[in-house]
């Protein structure tokens, strides 16, 4: 059974930084891309970034560009999303997921495996 456990979310500073973790476990794919989402309340779940298998293609949603970054280690079945100059407006909770294709998307829809979710709270 496949399972995504998020981790590192938090209150935090306006300006400040966050390093969020998602741990894969039970699968037995090939390869698989990795997204981050995130959805506040009142509004709909919204794409953050991508990464390839080969962590050699990133996507980033406009909004986060320049300050998130995402990678991952796949001998640790890992993907971390680095948030820096945090504003309140990134206040959600914050999903990983996975879609077993090679290139990265901001489909919600393509992607087949969910985590729980990490709350992450930006104060003024």
């Amino acid at each position: 059974q496949v399972q995504l456990v998020e981790s590192g979310g938090g209150l935090v500073q306006a300006g400040g930084s966050l390093r969020l973790s998602c741990v894969v476990s039970g699968h037995t794919f090939s390869f698989y891309t990795m997204g981050w989402f995130r959805e506040a309340p009142g509004r709909e779940r919204e794409f953050v970034a991508a990464i390839s298998w080969s962590g050699d293609s990133t996507y980033y949603a406009d909004s986060v560009k320049g300050r998130f970054a995402i990678s991952r280690d796949n001998a640790k079945n890992t993907s971390y999303l680095q948030m820096n100059s945090l504003k309140p407006d990134d206040t959600a909770v914050y999903y990983c997921a996975i879609d077993t294709a090679w290139a990265p998307t901001s489909a919600y829809q393509a992607y087949d495996y969910w985590g729980q979710g990490t709350q992450v709270t930006v104060s003024s």
